[in-house]
């Protein structure tokens, strides 16, 4: 790996350089372990720690099949399914990997006793495998996380329709939060270059995400004028969500839990936030009544904002927690687009507020092929920029992993893998400049 690692500094070393290269048999990598599966039972989901299920092991180089691509990996990112993946919720992910490998003799080699995690990487092509030829050794890339064979017709107008559509490193195993990982070729897209490793790998799947579900015609087709309820609105998910609201011409309310982070969707350029500690929102009475008064208070304070205007569509994530008022809080005619449930996955809500006043739910589930590189040219051409905030080494990634679970974080936490330190892999020094305020708007908040 030194070798791999020193010539991608030395940023001279050629495909051919790359090509000649030995590709080491066996790799660091964060993994969870399948013996260790019910190691959480009984005990709260809150207080389920990823410290402890989560383990740097050096594990064996995988096969490199038909289509496929061995990146080394400079940087990852740590998104929910890691947490999900970490402390076996909602359900084990081993379960995923043993029906992935059900499916052909190639996909096999995912069904192991451990499972490398990790949706998100920036970092160079090492090897492609036969039939790749859009990418070579030496290419620096980052990965959308969306995995398919496109084998099915199902998918072919909209790739995240095909039966077999994967979250690569979350229902895969070979993730990004390694020294290396096995990739779709298809799964491949340039790399930012006036970004760092880590702010590169960053963005992948929650920009995707948010872009498919706020802007894409098959999420909210987001419009000039429009005006768009953001929860959790500085995280991993809403602060990509924030910063395209304002760059399509509509109006995010933007709600958060602190000072500090309403004070960063601020500096993204939100003029309307809600800090719902702040306010003292309770939307449930107990584990299983909910509040509709507190529906009606929040409702108004959105309106007091807005100058007397019900929002267009909801930017939903939370889940079960916040379901309800989001339903309410949409105008007549609004839309509720849902792409994850982080507090819940069975959602409630009052059908009165929903049928009566003709809304429409949708929900939204990462991004297509075409989405996830029209995502990733937004930040390629410094329209959206990364929301970082910090990084870990990989020795420390159960550490980056807890922060997201307890919601100590503010947009996106790194993973350096095979970067030594922050702040390289930057091509376009002239452009970083231009954007650098924006780029480090979130970094160390």
């Amino acid at each position: 790996m030194q070798k791999i690692l020193d010539a991608i500094m030395s940023g001279t070393a050629t495909g051919e350089d790359y090509a000649a290269m030995e590709v080491p048999e066996s790799y660091r990598a964060v993994t969870v372990h399948a013996d260790e599966q019910e190691m959480f039972a009984g005990v709260a989901t809150r207080d389920k720690d990823p410290r402890k299920s989560i383990h740097l092991d050096e594990v064996a180089t995988p096969e490199l099949g038909p289509g496929e691509a061995i990146v080394a990996v400079m940087a990852s990112a740590v998104n929910y399914n890691t947490v999900w993946t970490s402390i076996f919720e909602p359900v084990s992910t081993f379960g995923f990997l043993k029906r992935y490998a059900k499916t052909s003799e190639l996909a096999k080699r995912h069904d192991l006793p451990y499972h490398i995690v990790g949706s998100d990487l920036a970092g160079v092509v090492l090897r492609v495998g036969p039939g790749v030829t859009a990418w070579k050794p030496g290419d620096e890339v980052v990965a959308h996380c969306l995995d398919v064979d496109l084998q099915r017709p199902q998918g072919h107008n909209d790739t995240m329709m095909d039966p077999e559509q994967r979250i690569w490193g979350f229902e895969t195993n070979f993730g990004g939060m390694a020294d290396m990982a096995l990739v779709k070729a298809n799964q491949l897209m340039p790399k930012p270059d006036h970004l760092t490793w880590e702010e590169a790998a960053s963005p992948g799947l929650v920009n995707s995400t948010a872009y498919r579900q706020l802007i894409s015609k098959n999420g909210g087709a987001l419009k000039l004028g429009d005006t768009v309820l953001i929860w959790g609105a500085s995280g991993g998910l809403g602060s990509y969500a924030t910063q395209m609201a304002l760059a399509a011409g509509a109006t995010p309310v933007c709600v958060v839990s602190s000072p500090d982070k309403a004070e960063l969707c601020r500096k993204m350029g939100a003029e309307l936030v809600i800090d719902r500690n702040a306010e003292g929102y309770k939307f449930w009475k107990d584990e299983t009544t909910q509040d509709p008064k507190e529906w009606r208070r929040f409702g108004s304070k959105i309106r007091e904002l807005t100058g007397g205007r019900d929002v267009d569509m909801v930017f939903e994530h939370p889940g079960r927690e916040t379901f309800g008022a989001s339903v309410y809080a949409a105008r007549k005619g609004g839309t509720i687009i849902t792409c994850a449930s982080t507090s819940g996955y069975m959602h409630e809500y009052d059908n009165r507020y929903f049928w009566m006043n003709l809304k429409r739910i949708i929900g939204s589930h990462f991004a297509n092929y075409a989405e996830a590189w029209e995502a990733n040219d937004l930040i390629a051409r410094g329209l959206i920029h990364p929301t970082l905030s910090k990084s870990y080494s990989l020795e420390n990634a159960g550490q980056a992993a807890f922060d997201v679970h307890r919601n100590l974080h503010q947009g996106k936490v790194g993973v350096l893998c095979l970067a030594p330190e922050e702040g390289l892999g930057v091509r376009d020094t002239a452009k970083r400049e231009k954007h650098l305020e924006a780029i480090n708007r979130f970094r160390n908040v």
